[in-house]
């Protein structure tokens, strides 16, 4: 069995859980170690009288730090752009391809209602390859 497909060449992280969300949501830390590439996959649901906007955050350690190091990725290292006031029933993605070893996702609530959304990140090009 060849261990050169997709499956076994990829990771799939969490970084915001799938939910009915109402508020902002900082997603969880992504670690890219031994990957060389990276999409971040906004699926949203059901929109009820809220607007969320999606920032894709980088930084060289996992920010648990004081300050918080994560910041905006530049536009420059995003291959398209995270939603802004998605749709409902809706999936976008888009590549990341800076050199931070961590990501996460910021989902800024513009509303009172709630969404229902996930936003996962696939670890890509891994370093060693699977036995």
């Amino acid at each position: 069995m060849s261990r050169t497909d997709i499956k076994n060449n990829v990771a799939v992280a969490e970084s915001i859980r799938a939910d009915q969300h109402t508020a902002t949501v900082t997603g969880e830390n992504v670690d890219l170690a031994g990957f060389d590439a990276a999409a971040v996959v906004f699926q949203v649901g059901t929109v009820a009288n809220n607007d969320f906007t999606f920032e894709v955050q980088e930084a060289d350690d996992d920010g648990t730090g004081s300050p918080d190091t994560y910041s905006a990725v530049a536009s420059d290292d995003l291959d398209g752009t995270a939603p802004d006031a998605p749709s409902a029933n809706t999936v976008t993605t888009v590549g990341y391809h800076g050199i931070k070893r961590w990501l996460r996702v910021v989902a800024t609530s513009g509303g009172t209602g709630d969404v229902n959304m996930c936003v996962s990140v696939l670890e890509a090009k891994p370093r060693t390859l699977p036995v």
